[in-house]
């Protein structure tokens, strides 16, 4: 830990080297990143610490030039030491969108991010090359998580065969029904702790490193099925109808692609990033030691649960939730 340190107040004396600076710690995300605020004076800027081994500042950079090309409101690489790990970024303050919302003002700050996302589509290739795509093999290994983080390691679980077969049949049902989307620049996590209010009323966008080519509706789902946040499903409901007929006046998808379409194709996206996200957020425990997103699984649960509710080709998965999971679920909770 020491040795990091010195490595980054040498990278920051290099921009500074005859003033003074302070470093304080900024809360970090769920990845093995850490940021610190850099105090120089009257202003500051964000250091990312993103070590090599495990994030790549290289994407990091080439997603934020792409995004920023595209009009975005990205952090402006300041400084950057990527062999080492380091980017030194604007400032964009604290004002996480989490955190401003309220019922009263709620659909309009939903309204602009689902206004972003035209832009965000439009990325599909950076200066390191295209996107990566969200394919199969991408999609079951993001599904494994919940096998093994939630099911097996959480809640000490053993599928037997049968059990194995019935969530298998529910996984080849969520990546059929992605890939069958049209497929367009996606953030991956584009929800209300990836997006920071500014002065005037603008939103920016940041976490944008894991950006891929995907399904059409998964940040928008990401957006109105928040993981920390939920809403009324009336509302929910109307920013994916308004969703939709932005994505037809775009002629991004087809005009004759029914609401209900779209409601199941929506709903089966979110049941992919959910279930992912039950495992994800063990995984945060179990492997790294981050216990806040444990309080977060009862809601991620619920919208899988009422999402197979109201299908009836899940209704034996659900039947199994119900049956099987949810008593041990209950029991792990504090």
């Amino acid at each position: 830990m020491a040795d990091r340190i010195a490595e980054i107040c040498n990278f920051l004396q290099k921009q500074w080297p005859d003033t003074e600076f302070r470093l304080d710690p900024i809360s970090g995300d769920a990845s093995f990143r850490r940021y610190f605020r850099v105090v120089v004076g009257d202003g500051t800027w964000v250091l990312m610490d993103a070590p090599s081994l495990h994030d790549d500042c290289q994407r990091f950079v080439a997603i934020c030039q792409a995004y920023a090309a595209a009009d975005l409101q990205v952090p402006t690489i300041v400084a950057a030491d990527i062999s080492a790990g380091l980017l030194l970024l604007s400032d964009l303050g604290d004002d996480l969108l989490q955190f401003g919302l309220s019922t009263e003002n709620v659909k309009a700050w939903y309204r602009q991010a689902l206004a972003l996302l035209p832009a965000v589509r439009s990325v599909k290739l950076s200066a390191i090359g295209d996107l990566p795509t969200f394919d199969t093999a991408f999609l079951i290994r993001e599904l494994q998580i919940f096998s093994d983080w939630f099911i097996n390691k959480h809640l000490g679980m053993t599928m037997g065969v049968s059990t194995q077969g019935l969530v298998q049949q529910v996984f080849d049902l969520l990546i059929a029904s992605a890939l069958a989307q049209p497929q367009a620049g996606m953030h991956r996590d584009f929800h209300s702790r990836n997006l920071m209010m500014l002065p005037g009323q603008q939103l920016a966008v940041i976490d944008f490193q894991d950006a891929v080519i995907g399904p059409v509706s998964y940040d928008a789902v990401s957006l109105l099925k928040d993981c920390y946040l939920t809403w009324p499903t009336e509302l929910t409901a109307e920013l994916r109808e308004e969703f939709l007929l932005q994505l037809k006046q775009s002629e991004e998808i087809a005009a004759e692609y029914s609401s209900l379409q779209f409601k199941r194709d929506f709903d089966l996206m979110g049941l992919q990033r959910h279930l992912k996200v039950l495992g994800i957020f063990c995984r945060l425990w179990y492997r790294d030691g981050k216990a806040g997103y444990l309080a977060d699984l009862p809601r991620v649960f619920a919208y899988v649960l009422d999402v197979c509710d109201q299908y009836d080709e899940l209704s034996a998965f659900a039947s199994w939730l119900r049956t099987d999971v949810e008593p041990l679920f209950a029991r792990s909770l504090p």
